[in-house]
C-alpha cells in the first residue's frame, strides 16, 4: 500500500489564496503583533486534525457519517444533514470561488487575459483531475504543489534576512481589538478549515484499511504535526515578508502590489514568485474544497463516497462550477477574501463541538477515543474561538 500523505494533503489545503492573503494583510498592517493567533491556530489546527484522523482510522467512516450515527433522535439526525449540507457544502461553493480567483491572480501575472478566463481554465483543471478518480494522482498533484509553493517563500525567507530583533519584539507583545479582530479571526479561519476536518476523516479511513490500528494512528499523528506545523511556517513567512514591505510604510497593500512585499529581496523577479506561490496555493485548495465538500454530503445522505460515483462527482461538479461561475462576477478579491476567512472561524466552533462529542462517544472508537487531554486541548481550543467570535460580534453590535 502506498504511504498515506493525508497530512500533506491537509496542509496543501489549507495553505490557499485566503492564507496567502489573510497573512499579507496581517503582515502589513499589524507586523508580528498577531502572529499569536496563528501560533494558536497551528495548535488548534493539529490537535483538531488529531481528532478527525483518530476517527477515520478507528471507524473506517468519515465525520459526516459519524456526526448523524450519532444522533439517536430522527429529528437531530437531520439537524446534522442541514448543517453538514449548508455549512460544507454551500460553504465550500462559495470558498471555491476565492480559491479559483486567488489562483487566477497568480496565472494573470504571468499572461494577462482577465482573471474570469483564468478561473474557468483552473476549474477545468480540478475537473479532470477529480474525474480521474484517482486518488494517489490527485495525492500526488497536490503534495508536489504545496512544496512548490513552500519552496517559493523559504527562498524569501532565506534572501530576506529580515530585522529578528524587530520581529522578536512585537511576537512578545501580542494585539488584540477592534481593529485587529477581523484579521485575528481570518488568520484562523484560513488554518483551522472546518471541511479538512471533513476530508481528513475520510481520507484517512480509506488510506489505513486493512493496516494495524494502532501504527496508522501513531504514523499520522506524526506527519499531520509535521506537515501542518510547516504550513504555519510558510504562513509565518508570508507576514515576514509583508511586515517588511507594507507596515509603518506610506505604501498600502491592495490586490495589485501583494507581490511587491518580496521586491526588496527578488528585484524585478518579485512578482513572479509571488504569482508563482498564489497560484500553487489557488490550486491546491481549488481541488482539496470540492473534494471535501464532495465526502461530507455523501457522508451526510447517506450516498456512496466512491470517487467515481456518479453522486460524489455531481457534488463536486457543481461546487466547481459554482466557484467558477462566482469568481467570474468580479467581485474584489481582497477584502471578500478576507471575509471569508473571518467568518470560516465563526463556523469553526460548532464543527469542533461536535467533533469533540463524536470522539468521546461512538462506541466504534474503542481505545481511540479523546483522553482527557485531548479533551482539555479541544476545551480550550473552542473556547478561545468562541470568545473571539463574540469579541467580534459585541465588536458590530455593542
Amino acid at each position: 500500500m502506498a504511504k498515506d500523505k493525508s497530512g500533506y494533503i491537509i496542509a496543501a489545503a489549507f495553505i490557499g489564496p485566503g492564507t496567502v492573503t489573510t497573512a499579507s494583510l496581517a503582515g502589513a498592517n499589524f507586523g508580528f503583533h498577531l502572529v499569536w493567533a496563528l501560533l494558536f491556530s497551528i495548535f488548534a489546527t493539529i490537535v483538531l486534525q488529531d481528532m478527525a484522523a483518530r476517527l477515520g482510522v478507528a471507524s473506517g467512516q468519515g465525520l459526516a457519517n459519524a456526526m448523524k450515527n450519532m444522533a439517536y433522535k430522527p429529528w437531530l439526525k437531520n439537524v446534522f444533514i442541514i448543517l453538514i449540507v449548508a455549512a460544507i457544502g454551500i460553504g465550500n461553493a462559495a470558498y471555491e470561488s476565492g480559491n479559483l480567483t486567488g489562483a487566477a491572480i497568480g496565472l494573470d501575472a504571468f499572461v494577462s487575459i482577465g482573471i474570469g478566463p483564468w478561473a474557468s481554465i483552473l476549474g477545468a483543471i480540478a475537473i479532470v483531475l477529480l474525474f480521474s478518480g484517482s486518488y494517489l494522482w490527485i495525492e500526488t498533484v497536490l503534495v508536489y504543489l504545496v512544496f512548490i509553493m513552500a519552496g517559493v517563500f523559504l527562498i524569501t525567507l532565506l534572501v530576506a534576512k529580515p530585522d529578528l530583533g524587530t520581529m522578536l519584539s512585537q511576537l512578545t507583545s501580542p494585539q488584540l481589538n477592534t481593529d485587529a479582530i477581523t484579521t485575528v479571526l481570518a488568520l484562523i479561519g484560513t488554518t483551522i478549515v472546518p471541511y479538512n476536518l471533513f476530508l481528513h476523516a475520510s481520507l484517512v479511513a480509506k488510506s489505513s484499511k486493512g493496516q494495524d490500528k494502532a501504527i496508522a494512528v501513531s504514523a499520522c499523528r506524526a506527519q499531520s504535526a509535521k506537515a501542518i506545523s510547516m504550513g504555519g511556517l510558510i504562513t509565518m513567512i508570508v507576514m515576514a515578508t509583508a511586515m517588511m514591505a507594507f507596515f509603518n510604510q506610506a505604501a498600502t497593500m491592495d490586490a495589485g502590489n501583494m507581490g511587491e512585499q518580496l521586491k526588496p529581496v527578488l528585484g524585478d523577479k518579485a512578482q513572479w514568485f509571488f504569482a508563482l506561490g498564489l497560484f500553487a496555493a489557488g490550486l491546491t485548495s481549488a481541488i482539496t474544497a470540492p473534494l471535501a465538500a464532495a465526502y461530507a454530503v455523501t457522508g451526510a445522505l447517506g450516498m456512496s463516497d466512491d470517487m467515481q460515483s456518479k453522486g460524489f462527482r455531481a457534488i463536486w461538479l457543481t461546487i466547481i462550477i459554482i466557484g467558477i461561475a462566482v469568481a467570474t462576477l468580479g467581485f474584489k478579491p481582497l477584502p471578500a477574501i478576507l471575509f471569508a476567512q473571518a467568518t470560516n472561524a465563526l463556523l469553526l466552533p460548532i464543527i469542533a463541538i461536535f467533533l469533540m462529542v463524536v470522539m468521546n462517544k461512538s462506541d466504534a472508537l474503542g481505545q481511540f477515543k479523546n483522553t482527557w487531554k485531548s479533551n482539555v486541548a479541544g476545551a480550550i481550543v473552542v473556547s478561545t474561538v468562541v470568545g473571539l467570535g463574540a469579541y467580534k460580534l459585541i465588536g458590530v453590535f455593542g
